[in-house]
């Protein structure tokens, strides 16, 4: 780059022939004195060396000459200011070039190297030259580097050393010699060229913005160094780093053409302090929605507050997106599970908090809740320490009253718990390999619609996604895998869980999960489960088998459709209830189970792959569909695919409504369930009561509440011969199981008759 041809600058002061009034006795500020007129200054037309030059007498201690026309001094450029001399009578002096460094309003800037090296004379008539490069940064070569506030010069040379010489100075040259400096053709601007210092204790931030506005859609490039900013910068232009930057926690740096995970970690040097940063622009800048890691790794040692990185907010309802890339838990202490046990009360007046609890300030928020009547997957979500009260995700079916509980926080790699409210949050593509050290994700407080796709969730060593609020309303998990760490292990002995949803309308499509102790525990309502396929077995024969999707509220209004059960079971509880036995309302309800496999090996005869489990009494189904299901055994046979988990409670089977348990296919299974169920009965002794028993048909061992038909096959006889022509009444809900119909004939008779029998009332 040459600033004189490309731009048309002129750099050049004129030959001392056009006149030495330009040309100052001191810095070549206006209005000072000149060498116009001089007795010791003399125009030399003729000289064998230089032609036209300009003759001096030295007779002060440093004796300048400048010229009084302003040079221009831009970043980025470079000058080279060269002078030719030559002694030729008395004292030798040194020759130095020189410059005054002029600012804006005509101001000097202080504080620079406005002299270049010295060269002594050492005899008549040989032509020394002298030369010095102006630049606006300090580079090698660099004589005057000067700063960004320099607009102009007055450049010229000083002699010095002993008076009384005669000295001749052929025309000063000042050339453009940036191209010097230049790695190649120049499509970048240099922050160095505009002030920067790189030295990690000078601010830096004024450079990199004057550097970037005159980028003017050309690179803007940040050279070997550490360059400290303190101050919120943003680059619209496109930057690269060979050195690093440094910030204050509280400052952003927004990289407008390069939002990416690997520019952030050329920039700062540090994976983790990159990712942490690029974070606090993702939420802080309106014109990127996404952060692309680039298909980086990022090695993680402690857990990421998200709240702490984005520093200034603990709301944002702005879709974001974090995709392509992997976090790696590293060993660290800061995994540790931090466990604090504490006294405290509960009351169903006020179903979601702790009251009176010891020690609350050391409980920290997303803590698992262990303790006598508590459900799976409590958390704590707020703490009041003044009030010593602990605000819960979900209420407590049994804790009524003062007790001890345990209060476990697990580790998250990225944790959002400082965020209370959320909305639109992405990931996709990112692999968390949580290496058995840390759980992956923890979610905000609340929010809508959390989406986590095509993820990676391997090895959590206690967690994949655990929601401690509300922010995983309207949650989308499409097509992730979630690996254990537990694979080896018997399920009696796991512990991890894939993921908890408290709040409703989540959706978990084409997933994976394998050998959790739980894959989903839900809490809430209204999930669409589908073509998922989760494996919970192990090698132990007719060994114990867990549920891989646990509903923990009675109204689910839910489906549960295509998915691959393996080697577990859905169970139905209503464990978050604070007063789980029923009174009014709704009952165990609104479940849509269909065109699922369900698969088992070596189960022992009393497994199930459905099992329904009420805490409270009094309890009853009304609104359930299992229809077009495989279920198959291989390696031994089950005695039923659903049942009653009565631990806690049993149900009022005289209640139940509304049930469509038909069209499934049973394979290794001893006892088919159907309701409606169409059985065939043959009476061979005249009988004018037939009792025929339901029982072994009847979903979850419930009634036969109904008779929906009744057909003889071929003719009803009477005992003393002859046809009866005349139908039967039914009774319902006879015998001891209330399990057995009674068909009433008007007179003795033998037959065979198909009659459909149904564990509900229909509506």
């Amino acid at each position: 780059m040459n600033k004189a041809i490309t731009d048309g600058i002129v750099f050049m002061p004129p030959a001392f022939a056009g006149g030495l009034d330009v040309w100052s006795k001191e810095d070549g500020t206006p209005g000072s004195a000149t060498y116009d007129g001089d007795p010791n200054a003399a125009l030399v037309p003729s000289d064998a060396d230089f032609a036209g030059c300009l003759e001096l007498i030295k007779t002060t201690g440093t004796q300048k000459l400048r010229y009084m026309g302003e040079t221009p001094v831009l970043p980025g450029c470079y000058l080279r200011v060269t002078a030719r001399v030559k002694a030729v009578a008395g004292n030798l002096p040194a020759v130095r070039i020189a410059a005054w460094a002029g600012g804006a309003g005509s101001a000097h800037v202080t504080g620079l190297d406005e002299v270049g090296p010295s060269v002594s004379l050492t005899s008549y008539g040989e032509v020394v030259e002298v030369s010095a490069i102006i630049g606006t940064t300090a580079r090698t070569g660099v004589n005057m580097p000067w700063t960004p506030e320099v607009l102009y010069a007055h450049v010229g040379l000083d002699l010095t050393g002993p008076n009384g010489g005669t000295i001749r100075i052929d025309d000063l040259i000042v050339e453009d010699i940036t191209s010097a400096f230049l790695r190649d053709l120049m499509d970048w601007v240099d922050v160095r060229d505009y002030g920067a210092m790189g030295d990690g204790v000078t601010d830096d931030a004024a450079a990199f913005n004057a550097a970037d506005d005159a980028a003017n859609g050309r690179s803007v490039l940040v050279p070997e160094g550490t360059y400290y900013l303190g101050s919120t910068i943003t680059i619209d232009n496109p930057i690269r780093f060979v050195g690093t930057v440094t910030m204050p926690d509280n400052k952003r740096l927004s990289l407008k053409k390069n939002f990416d995970l690997p520019t952030y970690i050329s920039a700062f040097g540090d994976e983790l302090v990159a990712f942490k940063k690029a974070v606090q622009s993702l939420f802080n800048f309106n014109d990127h929605d996404s952060l692309d890691m680039g298909g980086r790794k990022v090695d993680l040692t402690e857990p990421i507050d998200i709240h702490a990185a984005i520093d200034n907010q603990d709301a944002f309802l702005i879709r974001r997106v974090i995709r392509n890339g992997q976090f790696q838990a590293s060993t660290s202490t800061a995994w540790d599970d931090t466990v604090v046990t504490s006294q405290a009360t509960y009351s169903t007046s006020d179903n979601k908090t702790l009251t009176g609890v010891a020690n609350v300030a050391n409980i920290e928020v997303g803590s698992l809740v262990t303790g006598a009547g508590v459900g799976r997957e409590v958390y704590v979500k707020a703490k009041n320490v003044g009030a010593q009260t602990v605000t819960l995700n979900k209420s407590l079916y049994g804790a009524a009253g003062t007790q001890n509980f345990t209060f476990t926080r697990f580790k998250y790699m990225l944790d959002f718990s400082g965020m209370v409210n959320m909305d639109k949050f992405v990931f996709s593509d990112i692999e968390f390999q949580c290496s058995s050290k840390a759980s992956a994700i923890m979610l905000p407080q609340d929010g809508l619609n959390f989406a986590i796709r095509d993820c990676y969730i391997t090895s959590p060593k206690d967690r994949g996604i655990t929601s401690i609020g509300g922010a995983c309303q309207g949650m989308q998990i499409d097509r992730c895998q979630f690996l254990s760490k537990e694979g080896s292990q018997d399920v009696q002995d796991r512990t991890t869980i894939a993921v908890n949803i408290n709040a409703n309308d989540a959706k978990i499509r084409d997933c994976r999960a394998v050998r959790f102790l739980h894959f989903l525990v839900l809490g809430g309502s209204n999930y669409i489960i589908q073509s998922n396929h989760w494996f919970q077995g192990d090698s132990v024969n007719q060994g114990l088998r867990s549920a891989g999707i646990v509903f923990t509220s009675v109204h689910v209004s839910s489906t549960v459709n295509s998915n691959y059960v393996d080697n577990s079971f859905i169970e139905w509880t209503n464990e978050h209830d604070a007063t789980p036995d029923y009174t009014s309302g709704y009952s165990f309800g609104a479940l849509s189970v269909q065109n699922n496999i369900f698969f088992c090996t070596n189960a022992a005869p009393w497994f199930s792959f459905f099992v329904i489990k009420p805490f409270g009494a009094d309890h009853f189904i009304h609104g359930l569909t299992c229809t077009d299901n495989v279920f198959k055994t291989v390696n031994g046979a089950i005695d039923r695919v659903e049942n009653v988990d009565e631990s806690y409670a049993g149900f009022d089977y005289g209640r139940f409504r509304n049930i469509q348990f038909h069209s499934n296919t049973f394979n290794g299974v001893n006892q088919m369930t159907v309701s409606p169920v169409m059985l065939q009965f043959d009476q061979n002794t005249a009988a004018s009561t037939w009792t025929l028993n339901f029982g072994d048909y009847m979903p979850f061992g419930g009634r036969v509440r109904n008779v929906m038909s009744v057909v003889a096959e071929n003719s009803i006889d009477l005992s003393g011969g002859g046809k009866l022509w005349s139908m039967p009444y039914v009774r319902v809900e006879r015998g001891a199981t209330q399990q057995e119909v009674d068909l009433e004939w008007e007179s003795a008779c033998t037959g065979r008759v198909h009659v459909t029998g149904r564990v509900d009332n229909p509506n």
